[in-house]
């Protein structure tokens, strides 16, 4: 069965919600626009749904003029404009140090009230440079606030075999995945070295280690530890759990949903 991109998802502020897509860029920060935002507490730590589920509850659109943040009946606009371009500050994200631009207080202001928690809004400009982990980049590559490697890749019959072991199935949005593959069988990208898909090339870095963010049910908010046991059941190794394969671009490009798959490696 051939493979195809049946799937794309892009996320502009990390861990906030996904925009689904029917075409995209790559650039050198993976999916343009995927995850050049991200939420931090006071101290410059980055924040997710680790700490904070109720981001899942907020939802991202594109407009015109830039982005539009919506909760409920709650709407905020900004965009690139909405930044201090002569304010840089240092933001961590894991055990990167990079700098951002803050976004005005009004934002600010108005996520905390949402997450009901005190945060800030940061902006990744293009002059920052932040290098993927050496020890699995080919090509001094570099990365948005995404959690380590440009772009993350995952197969809906794996996720449909996942699923067999839950008694509720869940979603691939929880896996929070850029590209979905359909065709094939399940858990056949574990073996993958090196991909096409339409006409750009992609080095399958690592498989993606699991956090408890999948465990988090996107409508109700609450955790749902089913989903972590079944992960560490069936998909444990060397103390991690995995779902999905990091991906490194090999150049710039655009894709689009019914692209082919071609497996080079």
């Amino acid at each position: 069965m051939s493979l195809y991109l049946s799937e794309l998802f892009c996320y502009p502020v990390k861990s906030l919600g996904e925009i689904s897509l029917e075409q995209a860029t790559i650039d050198r920060f993976g999916l343009c626009q995927d995850r050049r935002w991200m939420v931090v507490d006071d101290n410059g730590h980055f924040l997710t749904q680790r700490q904070l589920p109720r981001m899942v509850a907020v939802g991202v659109e594109r407009q015109d003029s830039g982005w539009l943040l919506k909760a409920g009946d709650c709407s905020m606009t900004f965009s690139e404009q909405d930044v201090a371009a002569d304010c840089p500050e240092r933001v961590k994200v894991w055990r990167d140090t990079v700098a951002a631009l803050p976004a005005r207080e009004s934002i600010n202001d108005w996520l905390s009230e949402q997450l009901q928690h005190n945060c800030r809004l940061v902006y990744m400009p293009e002059s920052t440079r932040r290098k993927v982990d050496p020890e699995y980049a080919r090509h001094g590559e570099t990365l948005s606030f995404a959690d380590g490697f440009p772009v993350l890749l995952t197969c809906q019959a794996s996720l449909d075999a996942f699923n067999d072991h839950l008694s509720q199935p869940v979603e691939m949005l929880r896996f929070r995945p850029n590209i979905v593959v359909a065709g094939g069988t399940a858990w056949q990208e574990d073996s993958w070295r090196r991909v096409r898909i339409g006409a750009l090339e992609f080095e399958v870095a690592k498989p993606c280690s699991r956090c408890a963010i999948p465990t988090i049910n996107r409508q109700t908010l609450a955790r749902e530890p089913e989903v972590f046991k079944a992960l560490k059941d069936h998909r444990s190794r060397n103390g991690e759990v995995y779902f999905g394969q990091n991906l490194l671009p090999r150049q710039a490009g655009t894709l689009q949903l019914g692209d082919l798959v071609d497996i080079l490696e």
